[in-house]
C-alpha cells in the first residue's frame, strides 16, 4: 500500500502535465506530495528515509521551479533523489551494523553477509544508473522526460527488483506453511 501511495503524486503530476503543462503539474505535485506524506505521517507518526528525502526534494525543487519559472529545478529532483539514495546505501557499509538493503529486505531473504554486501552495492549502482538515466533523458529528450520519469523509471525499478527475486529465490524465507 505504501508503494502505491508514493506513486499517487507522480501519477497526478503526469496527468496534469499532459493537460496543463509543467507549472500547474509542479504545483499539483507539491500539494499532492504534502497531502499524501502528511496523511502517512498522521497515520503512523513517521516517514521512512526515502519518503523524507522525496518530500524535502519535492518541496525544494518544486518551489524553485515555480518561483523561478524554470523546469530545470524539477528535472533535477529525480536524479538527485536517486544519487542521495545511492549514498545512503553506500554509507550503510560504514555507518551502522546492518546494511540498508538488509534492513529493507531482511524479512524476505535470509542470506550470508557477503551476499548482502554485494546486493547492497548492486542497489548503489542501480540508483546511480537510474539517476543518470533520468538526468540524460530530462536534458537531452525534454519532450519525453515526464513520460520516462513515470513509466521508464517504473519499468527500470520493476526489472531490477524482478531480477533480484529471480537471482535470490533460493534465499527466500519460507513461511510456516511452506510458501515463500
Amino acid at each position: 500500500m505504501k508503494q502505491f501511495l508514493d506513486f499517487i503524486p507522480l501519477i497526478l503530476f503526469f496527468a496534469c502535465f499532459k493537460i496543463l503543462g509543467i507549472y500547474p503539474a509542479t504545483a499539483l505535485l507539491l500539494i499532492s506530495t504534502v497531502v499524501i506524506y502528511g496523511g502517512i505521517w498522521l497515520h503512523s507518526r513517521k516517514l521512512d528515509q526515502t519518503q523524507s528525502i522525496t518530500l524535502a526534494a519535492t518541496l525544494l525543487f518544486g518551489s524553485l521551479t515555480l518561483a523561478f519559472h524554470s523546469d530545470t529545478f524539477i528535472k533535477l529532483k529525480a536524479p538527485l533523489v536517486s544519487y542521495i539514495t545511492a549514498l545512503f546505501f553506500l554509507g550503510s557499509h560504514v555507518v551502522g551494523r546492518t546494511l540498508l538493503v538488509e534492513r529493507l529486505l531482511g524479512h524476505v531473504f535470509a542470506m550470508p553477509a557477503a551476499l548482502w554486501k554485494r546486493l547492497n552495492l548492486a542497489w548503489v549502482v542501480y540508483f546511480i544508473i537510474l539517476g543518470s538515466t533520468n538526468l540524460y533523458i530530462a536534458f537531452h529528450f525534454p519532450t519525453h522526460w515526464v513520460t520516462f520519469k513515470v513509466f521508464g523509471s517504473l519499468l527500470m525499478t520493476l526489472t531490477f527488483m524482478s531480477a533480484q527475486v529471480i537471482l535470490l529465490r533460493h534465499y527466500l524465507i519460507k513461511s510456516p506453511h511452506g510458501e515463500a
